[in-house]
């Protein structure tokens, strides 16, 4: 049996992530990959189309091809199934405005100063990071973010279920977009929706809801999640990608607060990044563990065992878990009763 010698491909692959993300943001900025909604493209073509030298499109979309973000033939261009997706601006799940986030400075610097969060066990750019009070990157989130939670959205809707013209009460806890409370109205005619969050962020969310014609039953509930009565009884309430960025005793604060505001027959529905019990696996949800380190002051990527017990001390009775596929995300229903 032959054995494969070390090799340092994998230390310069990981050390050069960078020119990844790079070529990604170049391609999007040049709106390379619309460029190719309507077939292949040589780098000649392409090259008149994004207004750019022809050497330097065949350079990035060479290097494009081989990290998988197109298909080459016949020294043609083509989307893979992934970009054409994701990427080309004439598709109704296009994430190329995701940029405006994911690469935004202050989250960048937090990766900067991975070594000392590490050292300190939490953000090193400030005392909460990311979560502190009324930050303004959450009004850049809630502008770019809601294409990317189209399809988590739409199956918490099948995790409510039931008749679908009952009459429904729904807090959402640090709203953001408003997608997770619009997509329920949008499928329950009956339904009503409480967003929560800080006022700038809801006006974001407010406009999504016009756009969705649903700010008719679309109700702004402004502030911080700890603090502000949320009012109720609601039959469900949504606790969506708010969790991780906390402690566990700052999460079982806000679970309790859930419990006490749902109706006796309510369910709290929680959308997290939920590794396995190694913590290492499914990769795509487990490295998120990461970014809370990095980003927060004591965030982190909870298993299911953890929320549970979380939901049991808080008095629910149950909690179900649910993949989100093909997200990398997770999902949970808690039962009041």
């Amino acid at each position: 049996m032959s054995v494969q010698s070390p090799s340092p491909t994998f230390f310069f692959d990981t050390i050069n992530a960078y020119q990844r993300t790079e070529a990604l943001r170049a391609a999007i900025e040049l709106d390379l990959f619309s460029q190719l909604s309507n077939g292949p493209k040589s780098s000649a073509e392409l090259a008149v189309t994004c207004k750019s030298s022809e050497r330097g499109v065949r350079i990035l979309a060479d290097y494009l091809t081989i990290i998988g973000l197109l298909h080459k033939v016949d020294r043609a261009y083509r989307l893979t199934p992934d970009t054409a997706m994701f990427l080309d601006r004439n598709s109704p799940a296009y994430l190329g405005g995701t940029l405006g986030f994911l690469l935004t400075p202050q989250l960048k610097e937090c990766f900067h100063e991975l070594t000392n969060a590490v050292r300190q066990g939490g953000t090193a750019v400030s005392d909460e990071g990311t979560v502190s009070d009324d930050n303004q990157i959450w009004v850049e989130f809630a502008n770019v973010m809601g294409p990317l939670m189209h399809l988590p959205s739409m199956k918490l809707v099948e995790l409510i279920g039931g008749d679908p013209q009952r009459p429904l009460r729904v807090l959402d806890v640090a709203a953001g977009h408003g997608l997770f409370g619009i997509t329920v109205a949008k499928h329950f005619p009956n339904a009503t929706v409480t967003a929560l969050d800080w006022p700038n962020v809801l006006n974001v969310a407010a406009e999504n809801a016009a756009k969705a014609g649903v700010l008719n039953r679309f109700q702004r509930l402004s502030g911080n999640a700890f603090d502000v009565e949320w009012g109720g009884p609601f039959d469900v309430v949504l606790l969506t990608n708010i969790l991780h960025h906390f402690d566990v005793d700052r999460c079982e604060h806000l679970v309790r607060r859930a419990f006490a505001s749902l109706a006796p027959q309510g369910r709290a529905i929680t959308l997290e990044f939920i590794p396995n019990e190694d913590r290492i696996s499914p990769a795509s949800t487990a490295t998120f563990a990461l970014t809370m380190l990095a980003t927060t002051a004591r965030g982190d990527a909870y298993t299911f065992a953890e929320y549970d017990h979380m939901f049991q001390k808080a008095g629910f009775v149950r909690s179900e878990f649910h993949s989100i596929i093909p997200t990398p995300q997770q999902a949970i229903v808690s039962y009041k009763s």
